[in-house]
């Protein structure tokens, strides 16, 4: 077997292992080899520079992350697997499996990979020159290239993205780590949803699934966090931070503007409640506000934030609310705050009758990837407690049980 086959049949191997087999499902190994190219090693040590410390985006729990520029003067971002992290092969497979399968507008495209001697293994991606979201959003000297304009095409189109992800791609995809250091921003200010390390095949014939714990402080949904129940609408949750947070210029897991509210979304509920949704707005977003679509996407960020999964909308209802004025919206409801502390009660039956125990991966939000994406740090701990209910976003006491740590 050559190594590009044993490479795809490698490729293929985890994720028969842990799915539901379908005969509808598309084959990989099919769409690797008509789509994807394979890359020398030499071509990729030529692009760029024998990987050139200048020449370097970024590093997280996969590797490092570095520019380059092929002989046909295409400039890439080539993501280089470090031998060291056993997490970064685990999230290399997932990741060229599942970006083997997609192509759409606003989500970034995979152009092969590269498999050297025992130990190389490289993807290649396009290059995004405008930076990931969050170095231009946290920043002050930055912030202002994103007008109002542009902060609402990035809204849409990550929207678009994750509704292609959620129900147009071959296989259900959640990303389960959308958060603005994981949306490129391309040289027309195009969204492409980036870093599918974290992402998961969804069964189209289950509501949630239960899984391990991996995202980002500040991003993750509560069910997800503390129960594992994982389903698109985690997914909805983590897009809904990022509205608030694009509205306000604020992060979420840093926020600290208002003493009575733990993060971001509880101050954009309480604002929102008092009919003083239009202070959440960023102030370098004066000149530029419109104010109604302002007030809309707060309360679009606010329905997707709630505490109650199923009261969150889908992705095709947020990309039509956004395609078009909406004569009204519901009213949203206390929101759910990730990485705050939830009342744990005993063991509950699950919906399959079980409890479950899970490890937890926590992704400090701390994207170093330059033009690329995120390469967050990614920090471990593992929970064995059981599965639990909470009754609300804030709790008394000391926390119980581990948490993922977050990296300010």
């Amino acid at each position: 077997m050559s190594k590009s086959k044993s490479f795809l049949h490698n490729l293929i191997k985890p994720f028969k292992s842990h799915s539901t087999p379908d005969e509808n499902e598309v084959d990989l190994q099919t769409i690797a080899a008509k789509e994807q190219r394979s890359f020398s090693f030499q071509t990729l040590v030529a692009a760029t520079k024998n990987f050139h410390p200048s020449h370097k985006l970024g590093e997280g729990g996969f590797g490092p992350v570095f520019r380059g520029k092929l002989d046909d003067g295409r400039e890439v971002a080539v993501k280089r697997l470090s031998q060291r992290s056993s997490q970064g092969k685990q999230e290399f497979q997932n990741e060229a499996k599942l970006l083997a399968r997609v192509q759409h507008k606003n989500v970034v495209n995979l152009l092969g990979y590269c498999l050297h001697g025992e130990f190389e293994k490289l993807l290649v991606y396009e290059y995004v020159p405008n930076q990931s979201l969050d170095k231009l959003l946290f920043k002050s000297d930055t912030r202002e290239l994103l007008d109002w304009k542009r902060r609402l095409d990035v809204i849409t189109g990550t929207a678009k993205g994750l509704l292609y992800l959620h129900e147009d791609a071959p296989c259900s995809i959640i990303h389960r780590d959308i958060k603005a250091s994981n949306i490129l921003l391309d040289d027309k200010w195009v969204a492409k949803i980036a870093d599918f390390g974290l992402a998961r095949l969804f069964p189209e014939d289950q509501t949630h699934v239960q899984t391990r714990i991996a995202g980002t402080n500040g991003y993750m949904a509560p069910e997800y966090l503390m129960l594992g129940n994982l389903s698109k609408k985690a997914d909805v949750f983590s897009f809904g931070v990022v509205v608030l947070e694009l509205i306000s210029g604020q992060k979420n897991s840093a926020f600290n503007r208002d003493p009575d509210c733990q993060s971001l979304l509880e101050w954009a509920y309480k604002l929102y409640k008092k009919r003083r949704t239009l202070e959440i707005m960023d102030p370098s977003l004066l000149a530029s506000a419109d104010r109604e679509q302002i007030a809309m996407c707060v309360q679009i960020g606010l329905l997707c934030v709630q505490t109650e999964s199923h009261l969150r909308p889908d992705m095709d209802r947020v990309v039509a609310i956004l395609s078009r004025k909406p004569s009204n919206l519901e009213e949203p409801t206390r929101p759910g705050c990730p990485g705050s502390r939830y009342k744990r009660h005993h063991r509950p039956k699950s919906s399959t009758g079980g409890a479950a125990t899970s490890s937890v991966t926590g992704t400090s939000d701390v994207s170093s990837s330059g033009s690329f994406g995120s390469t967050t740090g990614t920090q471990t701990a593992t929970s064995s407690g059981t599965r639990s209910s909470y009754t609300g976003p804030r709790v008394d006491g000391p926390p119980r049980g581990k948490r993922p740590t977050v990296k300010d």
